[in-house]
């Protein structure tokens, strides 16, 4: 006999996870061509009239927060800092009762200028993506020559007081695997924290072939060859990060490894597209619509309920394991991080 899904509380699911943590995609959009995310020539981009307003992106997160418990929201993409309205939303958010904690992923270009702004609207933190030190490696990676404007929105971000600082990190065999101890060097140096993520199947070609991804286990091996980790003693609670004491603390760096060492079952995550799509799964095949709600005028407890219902439908797991594993549709930049 199936149970209902609840209609108040928090975001609970059927097997009792509960979803604290709202990642929100400002934009399908985005300023680099990132070979392991999108084509050279980009992608068909959402039409302005299916984005999400400033208002309706800001009505929605105060639902989540108001009457689904959400304490912790990211900002995601495609690239954010595009988004016109982004301080504005950030402002209103943090005006919250309760504030949740608001962070923000970034490919890091804009960031110096835009960072001081950022922090007086109340944005608490920053993850900036980096693949490489290397110039020429970068532009082959990204389809840009923009290593310096990511470097220079890291020290913005610090300066501003985005801290923690936190480099994440996709190593890819044969191009950029090499370098697992020079940026953690490199992060140490500056006081940033760094997370290696195993590449995932949400590439837009569907090109992601396990048998090249680089692993958790073969990640740290490479670190091991220049430092010597041991297990963070602080409980990991449900972050998607494992980490490990470098050269005996206080710096950290971790590893999510997504693919070879799911973290679902502690995952409190819950997703709003661009479009105003609810995704109880990052590699989820369906979604839960809410813009179509809120523009043909349901109210918030309407809302909640539709939010609710679509997290009461999560899987226990991602199942990339599995045979019947289908890639979503929608790439990572679609879907935000």
């Amino acid at each position: 006999m199936s149970v209902a899904p609840p209609t108040g509380g928090p975001l609970v699911d059927r097997y009792g996870r509960i979803a604290r943590d709202l990642r929100v995609s400002l934009t399908d959009k985005c300023n680099l061509r990132c070979t392991y995310c999108m084509p050279a020539e980009g992608l068909p981009w959402l039409a302005g009239q299916q984005l999400l307003t400033d208002d309706e992106v800001i009505r929605l997160i105060r639902v989540a927060v108001h009457r689904l418990g959400v304490d912790e929201v990211r900002f995601t993409g495609g690239e954010p800092l595009i988004r016109p309205g982004l301080v504005h939303i950030v402002t209103a958010v943090a005006a919250l009762d309760p504030r949740p904690r608001i962070s923000l992923t970034t490919n890091g270009i804009g960031l110096a200028r835009l960072a001081p702004a950022l922090g007086a609207a109340g944005l608490d933190r920053v993850n900036v993506s980096l693949d490489t030190l290397d110039r020429e490696r970068f532009v082959r990676l990204t389809r840009r020559d923009r290593l310096a404007d990511v470097l220079a929105g890291l020290a913005g971000a610090a300066a501003a007081g985005l801290t923690p600082v936190k480099v994440n990190s996709v190593l890819m065999r044969g191009v950029n695997d090499d370098e697992a101890p020079a940026l953690l060097r490199f992060a140490l140096d500056h006081g940033y924290e760094l997370r290696f993520i195993e590449q995932m199947p949400l590439d837009a070609q569907h090109g992601w072939d396990r048998a090249s991804m680089v692993t958790a286990a073969q990640i740290l091996a490479a670190l091991r060859s220049a430092y010597e980790l041991s297990p963070d003693p602080a409980a990991r609670g449900a972050a998607p990060a494992e980490t490990w004491l470098v050269d005996g603390g206080p710096a950290r760096v971790g590893v999510i490894g997504t693919v070879t060492r799911p973290f679902c079952g502690d995952c409190d995550r819950t997703r709003l597209t661009a479009d105003g799509q609810v995704r109880n799964c990052l590699f989820a095949t369906e979604e839960a619509d809410l813009r179509g709600a809120l523009r043909a005028g349901a109210d918030d407890d309407e809302l909640a309920r539709r939010w609710l219902a679509a997290t009461w439908g999560k899987r226990a797991g991602h199942g990339i394991d599995d045979p019947t594993f289908l890639q979503p549709a929608r790439p990572m930049s679609a879907i935000g991080g």
